[in-house]
């Protein structure tokens, strides 16, 4: 199937994503943040994914809790729609830059969880998004996927675009690790279980 929905509701948000993976790119976005929607549709747009994500969060208390379980959700919805994982090329790698910047993303869908974050902002917030919560995010999902993730931003002196490039190169990065590959028998570990 290759595709997923997922509620999620807490005391703080309530959350409704569904991704497919063989997508073309489509998104409809709605977190009530509005440059964590301008990550997500970059994200669709570059990673091939279908996306559509609605969250109603407690933004009055900040964006904690919103930017999180978005992350959280959007991972258990990958989970899902990754199925049993047999036949992904598992690993994927991306360098992408944005303007004056350039950020690296590699992703391992294996089943254990680790995030390597290294990126240093300029600005607290970029439109009304705490620049401190993108690392978070990634943590979320890392934990949530339970895949290993490593993002630096190599160079770069605008904060936003910065942040643009790490989304980029993290969509390219899934697209590589999502896409199946026909010669991969079973799942592409000598374990034989991912």
């Amino acid at each position: 199937m290759r595709k997923a929905k997922i509620k999620r509701k807490t005391k703080e948000t309530d959350i409704a994503v569904s991704v497919e993976l063989n997508g073309s790119g489509k998104s409809s976005i709605n977190t009530g943040i509005g440059f964590l929607d301008h990550m997500l549709d970059l994200f669709a747009k570059h990673g091939m994914f279908d996306l559509t994500v609605v969250c109603k969060g407690d933004l009055h208390v900040d964006d904690h809790h919103t930017t999180e379980d978005v992350g959280i959700a959007l991972a258990k919805a990958f989970t899902d729609a990754l199925g049993d994982k047999k036949g992904i090329a598992r690993y994927g790698m991306s360098y992408v830059p944005m303007d004056e910047s350039l950020a690296r993303c590699v992703v391992d869908l294996s089943g254990r969880s680790a995030l390597v974050f290294h990126a240093e902002f300029n600005r607290k917030k970029v439109g009304d998004l705490s620049t401190e919560m993108i690392e978070h995010f990634f943590l979320s999902f890392a934990e949530n996927l339970k895949a290993n993730i490593h993002i630096e931003v190599l160079y770069g002196k605008n904060t936003h675009h910065k942040i643009e490039a790490i989304y980029k190169s993290f969509a390219r990065a899934m697209r590589q690790a999502c896409e199946v590959d026909p010669r991969v028998k079973g799942v592409l570990s000598t374990k034989g279980k991912l």
